[in-house]
C-alpha cells in the first residue's frame, strides 16, 4: 500500500498546493486557448470521478464562473479570487499530487481537501454570487 494512501492531507499542505499552482493559473489566465482546454479535460475527468462530497458539486459552477470571467461577460469578482479557483481547478486535474489519483477513493481525498480550502477562502461566496448574476442574466450555465 503506497505511504500516502495511510493519511489525510493536512490543511497546511492543501495551503501549499494550491499557493503553489498561483503562478500557473496566472499565465493561464492570459492565455485563454490554453485555458479553456484545461477546462475540457477536467469536465471530461469530472464525468468519470465520483462525487466524493456534495462540495465538489461546484466544480462545475466553478468552471463556468472561469469561462464568463476569461469571456470578460462576469467580472464582479477580484483577480486573486480567480487565480485561486483556476489553481484548485489545476491540483484536481493533475494525476501527480500529494495522494496520487490512481489509489482508489483516497486519491481523490488530497484534491478534495485543496478545493474545499480554495471553496474557505471565499470561493464559495463568489461561486452564489455568480450564480445569482447568471440567472438574473439569464446566462447560460457553461459546462459541457
Amino acid at each position: 500500500m503506497h505511504d500516502n494512501a495511510k493519511r489525510e492531507i493536512t490543511e497546511e499542505e492543501a495551503k501549499v498546493a494550491l499557493e503553489k499552482g498561483r503562478g500557473r493559473a496566472e499565465k493561464l489566465l492570459e492565455d485563454p486557448d490554453k485555458l479553456e482546454r484545461i477546462l475540457q479535460r477536467l469536465e471530461k475527468k469530472l464525468k468519470v470521478m465520483p462525487s466524493v462530497t456534495k462540495e465538489l458539486s461546484l466544480v462545475p459552477a466553478m468552471i463556468s464562473l472561469v469561462r464568463s470571467y476569461v469571456k470578460k461577460e462576469y467580472t464582479e469578482i477580484p483577480l486573486g479570487a480567480i487565480v485561486g479557483m483556476v489553481s484548485a481547478l489545476i491540483y484536481i486535474l493533475s494525476p501527480i499530487d500529494l495522494i496520487p489519483d490512481a489509489i482508489p477513493v483516497l486519491g481523490l481525498s488530497d484534491d478534495v481537501a485543496v478545493f474545499l480550502l480554495c471553496l474557505r477562502n471565499g470561493a464559495k461566496d463568489d461561486i452564489e454570487e455568480y450564480e445569482r448574476w447568471r440567472v438574473k442574466n439569464n446566462k447560460k450555465f457553461d459546462f459541457k
